[in-house]
């Protein structure tokens, strides 16, 4: 379900930020101190028939847009900008199940964070929509997100070690054109640091300026 929402129908916009699994998305999100919708609620239960497997495997392919609701998550991020207030749904990744619901409040903030690994599945829907502030993608390193991603996988209990292991080889060798995709959907790509600067901008409805580079040497 698209939203196509005026501007003057919202009273608040949203920046997406995306990223590999565990390339510190939650972490910058908490930082920022904006209001945070989490993308992962809306992962589909693990019996959903239209759930993708891995190629040659008969894993569940978790990192795959197809795994994942994009209709429900724009329309929660539909009704945060209209109301402030939204209904989701309570995700426990290790049961791949939904297990209740609760209300997010952005208590009349004028901007708020959707993270997740898929954020930039939905850039040019919120785009569209006029509910889009900025749309980030975190970038740390494929090694340093490997050994993040999976120690906070193992001590959260969200899956088996064997599959945790298979899943982060994989992405590990695969983070150059994750991050190539989610840059080619709009999602601008940064650092922990700029990405907290263009958060505080986004907070307070202005542009952020450039990081300076380091200058070169002369010959």
């Amino acid at each position: 379900m698209s939203s196509h929402l005026p501007n003057s129908a919202t009273t608040a916009r949203v920046v997406l930020l995306c990223g590999p699994s565990g390339s510190g998305k939650s972490l910058v999100a908490a930082r920022s101190g904006l209001p945070v919708l989490r993308l992962d609620d809306f992962y589909k239960e693990g019996d959903d028939p239209t759930l993708p497997q891995v190629a040659g495997s008969s894993d569940i392919d978790w990192d795959h847009p197809l795994s994942w609701d994009a209709d429900a998550a724009v329309a929660a991020i539909s009704e945060l900008c209209r109301n402030g207030r939204t209904g989701v749904p309570m995700y426990d990744i290790s049961l791949s199940a939904r297990t209740g619901e609760e209300t997010v409040d952005i208590e009349g903030s004028s901007a708020f964070i959707a993270e997740g690994i898929f954020a930039a599945e939905i850039v040019e829907r919120c785009r569209e929509a006029g509910l889009l502030a900025d749309a980030l993608c975190l970038n740390r390193g494929a090694v340093a997100t490997f050994r993040r991603r999976f120690l906070r996988d193992l001590r959260e209990g969200r899956k088996s070690v064997p599959f945790l292991l298979r899943r982060g080889w994989r992405l590990m060798r695969a983070e150059r054109s994750i991050v190539s995709r989610q840059t080619a959907l709009g999602a601008f790509p940064c650092d922990k640091d700029e990405a907290l600067d263009r958060l505080a901008a986004a907070a307070t409805g202005r542009r952020a300026a450039p990081r300076p580079t380091t200058p070169q040497q002369a010959p």
